[in-house]
Order: C-alpha cells, then structure tokens, then sequence
C-alpha cells in the first residue's frame, strides 16, 4: 500500500524515527532546562521541587555568585588562560604535526615515538610536581599555559591531516623558493582551518574546565581561576548546611536557607556559569569540528 508515493512501511519508520529522535533531544535538553529554571527560581520555592518553569523568577542566585570575592579577577584569569593557552597549543602541535609529516626530518620516526609514549606512560603526579617546581612555575601564570600545551593526540591529528593534502603543494612552493616555515604558515596552516578549529575546541574546554592544576599549584589569590573559586564556594556552602543540620536548631536552618543559596542552588548555578560561555563558542565551531574528526578518523 502507497500513501502519497510512499509506502506505509515508510511512513511508519519516518514517524519512529522522528519520534525516537525527538525524545532524545528532549532527553538532552531538559537537564540543562532544569539547571536553568532552578537558578532563576526562588531559592526556597526551588528547594520544593521544580517541573518546567520559574518559582518565582529571581536572579538572586547570579547574584550571590557574583558578589563572591575576587570573582571578576578569577573571570578574567580563566579567560586569559583560555585565549593564550589555545593559541600557543595550536601553534605547537601544527608546528609538531607538521615537522612529522616531512620524511627528511632526522630523527623523525624515534621523536614521533617517544611522543606517543606520552600518550599512555605518566611519570606520577609527585615527579610532574618537581619539574613544575625546578622550572620555576609554582605560582606562575605560565603553569597553566605551559605544562599541556602540546598533546600526543593532537598532534596525531595534524600530522594525519596534512599526510592527506597533496605533496605537489609544497613541492611548488619549495621550487619557488619557499622555506618550511613559509610553507607552514602561508599554506599548511590555512588548509588545516578544519583540524585546527578541532584542536582549539579541544584546548579551549580543556583549559576553561581546569582547576587541578590551580589546586596543586597554585597558592597566590591573584592567579585563582573561576572554576577553584566556585568549586571553593560550593564546599563552603554545602559544609554551612551541614552544621545547621547538624547543629539541630532546623529553624535557623530554614531561616538561613530563605536569606542565602541553597547547597543545590550554588552546584546548579556555579554548573550553569561555567557551562554557558562553551556553549556560545561551540555552536560556531561545530562545522570545522566535525569535519576535523572524520578526517582523523579516516586518515588515522
């Protein structure tokens, strides 16, 4: 049986599929459209449950949050991190990547394996601690930067990448008169735009997520980053209402809980801050992301 041009075995399977997929978005959706009613509800309306909208719209819960101290400073360090640490990691690990990619590099095959042997052997966390103290780094700006920014996996990537453009580009180049370094920058680095674009995801998240290492090493107000600062503020929140549970007085508790953030509404809040601004940068780099990928996965 056709129904117009199509079978019914067809219209059935596309209304499963659309339905499937539907539910799937939703499934995806709805985690953060909950984190985001519960931030902006009131805090003592959202301690009693939330559904789909607002209990009594607030921003008090921002609020609270950006009154902490050294807040814009641990903002502005973050995003110093970001932008400087995804710079120089996708230079160097273009700059490796494609330093492996030409056969006449001496060395070539034992430097490429001692790389990937990083990939999968740590010298442990006590000996990493060392180096970054003997190197100077220890309350250092730089130690955010430094440390990771070149990655085995990346640099897989680029060297994959350009193994795939045709060797006559550079061939034509070099008979101009062109040197390797020209040859990086003026045409290697442009026709890798989709792996690098990947790369710088990859370094970006990675670098706006961190606070390990600002945990470890770092001890100067000056340097924190936005992530230690509210993970910080999150422990003292939940350690607050634990002693007024604690304490057995469940009326200064509830008092208090009405007047400041709830230990959930800090966690959903401070989730929400440090997801946000990822989730305007990605949807503009989605397209060299994906296409980056399938080259890696092809290739590789």
């Amino acid at each position: 049986m056709k129904i117009y041009g199509r079978t019914l075995g067809g219209t059935v399977f596309d209304i499963v599929n659309y339905a499937f997929f539907a539910l799937l978005i939703i499934l995806c959706l709805y985690p953060f459209w909950y984190m985001l009613v519960y931030s902006i509800s009131e805090p003592s309306l959202a301690a009693k449950g939330i559904t789909l909208f607002p209990r009594g719209f607030t921003l008090f819960n921002y609020k609270k949050v950006m009154e902490l101290e050294g807040i814009y400073n641990a903002f502005f360090i973050s995003v110093m991190r970001t932008v400087t640490g995804t710079a120089l990691s996708v230079f160097l690990n273009a700059l490796l990547g494609y330093l492996f990619s030409r056969t006449e590099m001496p060395g070539r095959k034992f430097l490429y394996r001692m790389l990937l042997v990083t990939m999968y052997v740590s010298g442990g966390l006590i000996p990493y601690y060392l180096v970054i103290k003997n190197y100077g780094l220890l309350n250092n700006f730089f130690v955010y930067i430094i440390p990771g920014a070149i990655a085995a996996f990346n640099v897989i990537l680029i060297k994959t990448f350009i193994e795939s453009l045709p060797d006559s580009l550079q061939e034509s180049a070099m008979l101009d008169g062109a040197g390797y370094f020209t040859i990086f920058s003026k045409i290697i680095m442009p026709l890798c735009l989709p792996i690098i674009a990947t790369i710088a995801v990859f370094s970006a998240v990675g670098n706006w997520n961190s606070w390990f290492d600002n945990y470890i090493f770092v001890s100067s107000d000056n340097l924190r980053t936005l992530q230690l600062t509210l993970y910080e503020y999150l422990n003292e929140a939940q350690t607050l209402a634990r002693l007024l549970q604690e304490s057995g007085n469940i009326e200064d508790y509830k008092r208090t809980m009405e007047k400041s953030l709830t230990p959930r509404g800090v966690q959903i809040t401070v989730t929400m801050i440090t997801t946000i601004p990822i989730l305007l940068v990605y949807p503009y780099m989605q397209r060299f992301f994906i296409k980056g990928i399938m080259v890696g996965a092809i290739k590789g």
